[in-house]
């Protein structure tokens, strides 16, 4: 099975370079990355990024955090363009679930993108609220869960094996930390991965051998000490 690989940015000038990609099928945003572009505005950010990004599915988050404002952000950024996918986190920030948000866009035949998705019963709360005809992404944090010592794998497992009944749903690998996570997303089938750019640069350098990776790692380690001036 083939997996997307969707770029994790919000930097104008990230976007123009890697929309033009083919190994790029779309993008990700989220308040995080937009604030540390630069981003004063979000409706007059988002439409830069759209002017770029006006083919390629590309998800933005609603930053609200009660029920009736998310559905209204929600609402409008979907007005923004017919690429969008609207990002609306599993729960709020009270750690209510956002069952009636997801419910009430899914119902409006808006695209969503749920995130924040740690656990399959998360997965299956999800697909308890959605239609099956609204393309819905699920956002699972890997490299988040890893960090804390948790293995992501059994809740992707479970979490792709219940979304199979579901053929609008697709489960997103986020939080990358290494190029072998797309291989890792890729075995487990899942059908999309979001990763950022130095790290998409990474896998289109996959298949140097073993040979090659040992002398440019001594030829790198000579270079550095000469550099250095260094003696015994």
């Amino acid at each position: 099975m083939n997996i997307k690989i969707f770029c994790d940015i919000a930097d104008l000038s990230s976007i123009r370079k890697f929309n033009k990609k083919k190994i790029v099928k779309g993008f990700t945003t989220n308040p995080s990355l937009m604030r540390k572009a630069g981003a004063t505005d979000y409706q007059s950010y988002s439409k830069q990024i759209l002017k770029i990004c006006n083919i390629k599915p590309i998800s933005f988050e609603v930053f609200a955090d009660d029920e009736k404002s998310m559905i209204e952000q929600g609402i409008k950024i979907n007005n923004w363009g017919k690429n969008i996918y609207v990002k609306v986190p599993v729960v709020n920030s009270k750690n209510k679930f956002s069952g009636k948000i997801i419910e009430e866009l899914n119902s409006k035949n808006i695209k969503l993108n749920i995130t924040a998705v740690y656990t399959a019963k998360q997965t299956e709360k999800i697909l308890r609220v959605i239609n099956k005809k609204t393309k819905v992404i699920i956002s699972i944090f890997a490299g988040r869960s890893g960090d804390t010592g948790k293995d992501p794998v059994p809740e992707f497992v479970k979490s792709i094996k219940l979304a199979k009944k579901f053929k609008n749903v697709e489960i997103l690998w986020a939080s990358v930390r290494e190029p072998y996570n797309y291989l890792q997303a890729k075995q487990l089938g899942c059908h999309i991965i979001t990763i950022p750019p130095s790290i998409i640069e990474k896998i289109e350098n996959f298949g140097k051998s073993f040979d090659q990776l040992t002398k440019e790692t001594v030829k790198a380690f000579l270079i550095d000490s000469k550099k250095s001036n260094f003696k015994i």
